[in-house]
């Protein structure tokens, strides 16, 4: 794994973003915490982050590269748009996945629904640049403390990461998961 600054991401960012059109597992800043991801549409990628955090059935939320990506590819309610307006921000909205919808089966397996972010962060940038949508969850084994800092980070994600971008403590929390997929909202609260 190599370990760069946001400069040096930003001042070598071709070279990065074809590494992640490629497949690489990343850990990167948000507006909360720390996630690790990969590109969304790419199988075996999104098996491996699954492998390394021990979670192999639970729904992987996306980092969408626009609110334009989230009405092609999800069910938006009338009522629903008033959260997407909230964008970005940080909260992870539930809808409703269209079947045309571009990512990979294992970000949800067995499911109809996505979870999506747009962080208030200059990550959603160089996502909006990708043109597609990263997975994101937190970077930590299911179960264990979610990564703040590089104290935080176990050494199998450690090891099974191809790239870090730290940009120092991040004194957050896990989104605020909304659920819009109901006849009425239900907010979800987390602590890891």
């Amino acid at each position: 794994m190599i370990i760069i600054s946001k400069d040096e991401f930003l001042l070598n960012k071709n070279i990065y973003l074809k590494r992640i059109e490629e497949g690489a597992v990343f850990i990167y800043p948000t507006d909360t915490i720390y996630g690790i991801g990969c590109i969304a549409t790419n199988d075996s990628s999104v098996i491996k982050i699954r492998n390394l955090k021990k979670r192999p059935e639970q729904p992987f939320s996306i980092i969408a590269p626009s609110k334009e990506w989230i009405f092609k590819n999800c069910e938006v309610k009338s009522d629903d748009e008033k959260w997407i307006k909230k964008l970005p921000g940080p909260y992870t909205l539930i809808l409703k996945a269209k079947r045309t919808i571009e990512i990979s089966r294992y970000v949800n397996p067995n499911k109809d629904t996505i979870g999506v972010r747009i962080p208030k962060h200059w990550i959603s940038s160089v996502v909006k640049e990708l043109e597609k949508p990263i997975v994101t969850t937190s970077a930590n084994i299911h179960n264990e403390e979610y990564m703040t800092s590089l104290d935080d980070l176990s050494e199998r994600l450690k090891q099974g990461t191809d790239i870090l971008i730290y940009e120092g403590v991040i004194s957050g929390k896990p989104s605020m998961i909304v659920d819009l997929t109901g006849s009425e909202e239900r907010i979800i609260n987390r602590g890891k």
